[in-house]
């Protein structure tokens, strides 16, 4: 009879993109500041650094005062409440805050239970914009590399060939892709080859396309990979001449992880739509948040398609806006102890850190933009692996394909960030010449 949490896991949950007896590596006991607390399948205790932030979402670490103190008062009030026909000072307060500190224009919110789900609601939000203009225009234009999250809408924006979302091609919508965009140090006659494709391929489907969705600057789980703002300046501009809404997905680089707080406005733009989500909560509770243009909005509302028709039943949970607007406060207001201090102290130790990487015969690039560092390999990086170098070293990471990245939590000192690159580092040099792994998925 299984007794451990481990064992008790085995072949009865699914984990996130694997198969039913894939299992864990560790069961957590507990966590604090930037540490996570952690027990192997021999009853090990380890007290690992996380490399990883929670898949990049709890910015300000573990039990962080002011974020449990502000779900400590809200929970003492109340806990949830439907928002259909209700509202709450929580829910309230977060708007205007987000509409306070997002690009200018961007003066109405829509809160989603998650990510995913704030992209649906932006894609239907866009078909909704064209069918009050009396358009009908259904398809999307999208960025090859690109990844928005694994609810049906969301995955037919991803990448249509290397993403993770192959098996589902025949029932996803058909979009329209553009080539990667160039990388931020291309040349001049690189990046107009790219806005030839682009304006190209507008040019033959700007009547079919309802909106144009990206992830402004950076592709996260699509490569972690920069790119030039030209790219995204174009697709704004593009955008505007069809009058297709153009839909920023700053869900992972929202809050200052790219090194601006919002990546957009680095770019010098203004979507018409804005999802936000991971830091928006400091991995607490999951919650996103939609932002949308005026424009946009007083075109459905004064349309007969003016109710925007989506609901979630724990839509603008009053715990999770209470965490929000403690995490916003933390990264926004606090000039101390925001994210601009942090993310330049991060960015500095990870330039740093992992530049001996680049003297391994198999790794292709290490490159550091903002808070995100990562090593790129020339081979698939072995799961296994990674994580027994890494946490040797007192670390925990999850690479994928061929990458061993960190987004480290923003309260990471420049020692904390050195002994993740270290791990990443060593974990790369494991995967040399003549080491058998286990390929990833």
């Amino acid at each position: 009879m299984p007794t451990s949490t481990l064992e008790r896991d085995s072949g009865l949950l699914w984990h996130p993109y694997g198969p039913l007896d894939a299992g864990a590596h560790f069961s957590v006991t507990g966590a604090d500041g930037p540490y996570v607390e952690l027990r192997d399948a021999s009853g090990s205790a380890h007290r690992l650094l996380d490399g990883m932030s929670s898949w990049w979402s709890v910015v300000h670490g573990y039990q962080h005062p002011v974020m449990d103190a502000a779900l400590t008062t809200q929970i003492g009030s109340f806990s949830h409440v439907m928002f259909g026909g209700l509202t709450h000072e929580p829910a309230v307060e977060l708007a205007e805050r987000l509409v306070a500190v997002t690009p200018d224009g961007l003066d109405h919110v829509f809160l989603a239970d998650s990510g995913s789900v704030s992209v649906e609601v932006a894609l239907k939000l866009a078909v909704q914009y064209q069918l009050a203009r009396g358009r009908d225009r259904r398809r999307f234009l999208a960025l090859e590399g690109a990844y928005h999250g694994d609810t049906t809408g969301a995955m037919s924006v991803c990448d249509p060939v290397g993403g993770m979302h192959n098996d589902f091609a025949g029932l996803l919508a058909t979009q329209l892709f553009l080539p990667r965009p160039p990388l931020p140090e291309a040349s001049a006659a690189e990046v107009h080859e790219w806005l030839v494709k682009a304006e190209n391929l507008v040019d033959a489907h700007g009547a079919e396309i309802a909106g144009i969705i990206v992830e402004p600057l950076f592709q996260g789980a699509g490569g972690m990979r920069p790119y030039h703002p030209a790219a995204l300046q174009s697709l704004r501009r593009l955008a505007t001449e069809i009058d297709a809404v153009l839909i920023a997905d700053e869900i992972a680089t929202g809050f200052g992880r790219t090194g601006s707080d919002f990546a957009c406005r680095a770019a010098g733009i203004t979507p018409d739509v804005m999802c936000l989500g991971k830091a928006l909560t400091g991995g607490y509770l999951t919650l996103a948040a939609l932002l949308c243009s005026g424009t946009v909005a007083d075109v459905i509302t004064t349309s007969s398609h003016r109710a925007l028709m989506h609901g979630p039943t724990f839509m603008a949970n009053p715990l999770a806006c209470a965490a929000a607007n403690a995490s916003v406060g933390l990264l926004i207001d606090d000039e101390t102890s925001g994210w601009a201090p942090a993310i330049g102290r991060i960015s500095q130790a990870l330039e740093t850190g992992l530049a001996p990487a680049m003297r391994l015969d198999h790794v292709i690039e290490a490159r550091v933009t903002g808070g995100i560092g990562v090593v790129e390999l020339d081979r698939p990086v072995d799961v296994a692996l990674t994580t027994r170098i890494a946490s040797e070293h007192g670390v925990w990471l999850r690479p994928f394909r061929q990458h061993i990245y960190t987004m480290p939590p923003y309260i990471s000192t420049p020692a904390v960030v050195d002994t993740i690159t270290k791990a990443i580092v060593a974990a790369a040099a494991a995967h040399g010449d003549g080491c058998e792994f286990e390929v990833a998925s």
